[in-house]
């Protein structure tokens, strides 16, 4: 693969508009969508804005630590996800425990939650392994500072809501990933590729974070 092949491509602003856009109406800036089409004169695509709304509201709960809330208006919008993404509502269901445990709530009714609402996933292996984990986070008094602490992260949580909007807009039979995710997935597998066959100092791997330093 050659770079050089690549360097008289001209990126026209309104594809990068347009990449910008999609990316905040699927994790619903619709403000921010809003300002930008009003400042750069950027078409907007027809999107069902009480979707968007009630998908804000879920990754919101979730964020917020109420699992069971984000559940409830989840089986709402989209009535068979959670019934058919066996792994999403198990975690959204994990959440809800963790949040117990985190709230400081009695051994004894996280253990209930545990063996109503969990237990009956145990039957694949990486279910087991999970729940194994945060079982585990009873035997902490404080659980951030366990060896589990991912899963009280609000990084954790993030990774989490993201994932279930991603599976209600392709229960919808919208895309489940954004332009500017492909593309930041094709850069990296590109740039990857560049390092096999010249070597990491000529292309070091990709990394988003140095490369919006500039």
């Amino acid at each position: 693969m050659d770079p050089r092949q690549f360097q008289n491509i001209v990126v026209k602003e309104n594809d990068i508009h347009s990449v910008v856009m999609s990316y905040l109406l699927h994790n619903c800036f619709n403000e921010t969508a809003d300002s930008l089409a009003s400042a750069y004169g950027v078409k907007q695509p027809e999107v069902d804005r009480d979707n968007m709304e009630r998908r804000k509201q879920i990754m919101r709960f979730v964020l917020e630590k109420k699992a069971l809330e984000a559940i409830e208006l989840t089986e709402q919008l989209a009535q068979d996800l959670l019934d058919k993404n066996k792994d999403l509502h198990f975690d959204l269901l994990c959440l809800h425990f963790v949040e117990m445990v985190s709230a400081g709530k009695k051994c004894k009714e996280a253990i209930e939650f545990a063996q109503t609402r969990l237990a009956p996933f145990v039957k694949v292996q990486q279910h087991i392994e999970k729940l194994q984990d945060i079982m585990a986070l009873l035997a902490y008094e404080d659980p951030e500072k366990s060896p589990m602490f991912h899963l009280v992260s609000s990084e954790y949580r993030q990774q989490v809501a993201d994932n279930l909007n991603r599976a209600i807009l392709e229960h919808a039979n919208h895309p489940g990933y954004t332009p500017m995710e492909r593309l930041l997935q094709q850069v990296t597998v590109a740039r990857q590729c560049l390092t096999e066959e010249n070597g990491k100092d000529a292309f070091p791997p990709f990394s988003l974070k140095d490369s919006l330093k500039g």
